[in-house]
């Protein structure tokens, strides 16, 4: 079948494009700012027509009958409110476009209605042959359930996040994982823990990683800086993201998005279009390769790692990356991966995470060994020089935040 999302690239998103940001000159901006695609598009021929234009796909509410989780108080009661029926009248009288790329089914499900989502997805794939079907999960700090498998007044539907994401890969057919997860709005270690139930479930069921970042903030006095969009990115790169998505690109939820209400550029939108060029700076070759494990070096002791049952360590040795840390003994979030070609050439994702609240930034050198292998290491701003001392140690220099891909052939 012909899917028009590219899966070989790293695709970043953004939420919510509002009618008033949909002249020609809003959708050419949305594509320089490095957006591949929108979500929650509703089936608006002429600004479709300027998507394809220029190179932006959408994501399309509206098409098949809407589902929002919500509270918790709708579980279990998809299928009698969406029977399959409405979603075979939907498919009947669609007319295709060249610039939708998925149709979305639901947001946020309980575990209650996941049997009865892999029908509805199922069925939606087959029944639109150019689009793939789009679903979000909810974030690990949704309600679990407190009594019984019978209740439905919570969020997840089932007593853990990780018996919540191991029922949908049981029930759910897709071949991605997609959650949603606003880090400014909660903590770090919420962050790690999702993280890390997520990217395993996807290693382990063969599965891609799409996550939904914030670019807006809860706070209308609080704008999210630069650094806090390199932490979400580049520590979610570092379990092996896939595609990003950005909440909010206008109004839709929370303040301070990339345009305001009248269709304007905030500050957002230039702290956006950077982050995501060094993204796509990072992302073709990071493409390359897909992740086996992530690694917390240099937390111990760390407050970050409260929630995180993964054990930090002091330095990573991989067998053939050897004594991988921060000289100074700053966090570092390691995503060790490998060739998806079989080449045999490996690679570390790193993240500098010593300031994701961007209280004290620093620059300091990441050191490391690599015993008979060629090293390059490639950041946002294209290859870095990387410094080679006795006894074989590299180091390359990173700014807190950053982002850094080491491969090793």
């Amino acid at each position: 079948m012909n899917k028009r999302m590219d899966r070989s690239r790293l695709n970043i998103g953004a939420y919510i494009l509002q009618p008033y940001a949909r002249t020609e000159a809003h959708i050419r901006d949305v594509a320089d700012c490095g957006i591949d695609f929108i979500v929650c598009m509703d089936n608006d021929r002429a600004a479709l027509d300027l998507f394809h234009k220029y190179g932006v796909g959408a994501i399309v509410s509206g098409i098949v009958p809407g589902w929002w989780g919500g509270d918790g108080n709708n579980a279990g009661k998809l299928a009698a409110w969406n029977p399959m029926e409405k979603y075979r009248t939907a498919a009947a009288t669609f007319e295709d476009h060249p610039a939708i790329w998925g149709i979305d089914v639901g947001d946020e499900p309980s575990a209650l209605d996941f049997p009865y989502y892999g029908r509805v997805i199922d069925y939606v794939n087959a029944a639109f042959p150019n689009q793939f079907a789009y679903l979000n999960l909810y974030p690990n700090y949704a309600s679990v359930s407190q009594n019984n498998a019978e209740e439905t007044v919570n969020q997840l539907g089932t007593p853990t996040y990780a018996e919540h994401i191991q029922r949908y890969c049981e029930c759910v057919p897709s071949d991605y994982l997609c959650y949603d997860f606003y880090l400014y709005s909660i903590n770090v270690t919420k962050h790690y823990e999702n993280l890390c139930t997520v990217a395993d479930a996807c290693r382990n069921t063969g599965r891609s990683m799409w996550i939904i970042l914030q670019v807006n903030s809860v706070d209308p006095n609080v704008w999210m800086s630069e650094n806090n969009l390199r932490f979400q990115a580049y520590t979610s790169m570092a379990f092996g993201t896939e595609n990003i998505t950005w909440g909010c690109y206008t109004a839709g939820w929370w303040h301070n998005e990339v345009l305001d209400k009248e269709g304007n550029k905030t500050q957002q939108y230039d702290k956006l279009k950077k982050v995501n060029a060094e993204i796509r700076t990072i992302g073709e070759e990071y493409m390359k390769y897909r992740r086996v494990s992530t690694h917390f070096v240099g937390f111990l002791g760390h407050p970050d790692m409260e929630a995180v049952e993964q054990k930090p360590v002091e330095a990573l040795s991989t067998g053939i990356f050897l004594d991988v840390k921060a000289e100074g003994g700053q966090p570092l979030v390691v995503g060790e991966m490998v060739s998806r070609g079989g080449d045999g050439s490996v690679a570390l994702m790193i993240c500098a995470a010593d300031d994701p609240y961007e209280k004290s930034p620093k620059e300091y050198a990441v050191t490391f060994r690599a015993p008979g292998r060629s090293i390059r290491v490639l950041g946002g701003e294209g290859y870095k020089t990387v410094e080679s001392r006795e006894d074989g140690v590299y180091a390359v220099s990173v700014k807190s935040n950053e982002g850094i891909l080491i491969t090793a052939r």
